[in-house]
């Protein structure tokens, strides 16, 4: 149900079994794990530069495939801990950037790979939220961290108890995500970013990606995380990028990035 293809410095991530909604059970979370090592190793030879993650069908991801799951016996913890961060984790460190089309039901594992990617592109119809009310679950593959730290801990509570599910344009007024489009041109407008992100200078990206992350996870204060950006702007002058850049501008022409150190 994952596919990959590549062109134009851009590799594609879609979640093709949409007569299910793109649920996922613990063999698909393999494949897609796969997925993800294989477009490390295209981006290492240097074949793709930014990546995109896509559902086919009505919606993105409606979260973990359960149709044959016993809860007797569920191994949810191995699931979880055992298969769905440690995807996560590989989505989050990915060598370029990333970006996700949210549209239909981001629930859920779905709401986790977004989280994952760098940037994520929704639909204005998409629905975002916590479904699990009416199964005696809870919110999870990061659902918790993104509501507190975004919406604060009496609307997270709200969603979680209730379950209602938010738009797409609702989710990005709201400081979740990247951008909201029409649903009909939510897959364009990334891909388009994604080419252009593609054609720029990676490792830039990719030490931001890694500031940002060590803003969220270790809360950094203004001072150490300047001093991460002074460190991390001292490393790229080392690339030829940086030197290309500073280059395309005192020329006065368009830089023509290589996307490596």
């Amino acid at each position: 149900m994952i596919e990959l293809s590549s062109a134009d410095g851009v590799a594609e991530i879609v979640l093709n079994a949409p007569e299910k909604l793109n649920a996922l059970d613990a063999d698909a979370i393999a494949e897609l794990s796969d997925a993800y090592r294989e477009a490390e190793r295209m981006s290492q030879r240097g074949d793709i530069r930014a990546l995109v993650l896509r559902g086919e069908g009505r919606a993105f991801c409606a979260g973990r495939d359960i149709s044959g799951v016993d809860p007797r016996e569920d191994d949810v913890l191995g699931y979880l801990g055992g298969l769905v961060q440690p995807l996560l984790e590989r989505m989050a460190s990915f060598p370029a950037p990333t970006f996700a089309v949210a549209h239909g039901a981001c629930l859920g594992v779905g709401l986790g790979l977004l989280i994952a990617s760098d940037i994520v592109y929704v639909a204005d119809t998409a629905k975002i939220g916590s479904p699990f009310a009416n199964l005696g679950a809870t919110l999870d593959s990061g659902g918790h961290a993104l509501f507190v730290e975004r919406l604060g801990a009496h609307k997270t509570m709200d969603l979680i108890v209730t379950g209602r599910l938010m738009s797409g344009t609702e989710a990005v007024a709201s400081g979740l995500f990247s951008q909201v489009f029409p649903a009909e041109e939510v897959t364009d407008a990334a891909r388009t970013a994604a080419r252009a992100a593609a054609s720029g200078a990676t490792q830039a990206f990719v030490a931001s990606k890694a500031l940002v992350a060590a803003l969220r996870d270790q809360r950094l204060g203004l001072w150490d995380s300047m001093a991460e950006e002074n460190r991390a702007q001292a490393a790229l002058c080392d690339t030829a990028d940086y030197r290309e850049g500073f280059a395309a501008f005192q020329e006065k022409r368009k830089p023509v990035f290589a996307g490596r150190g």
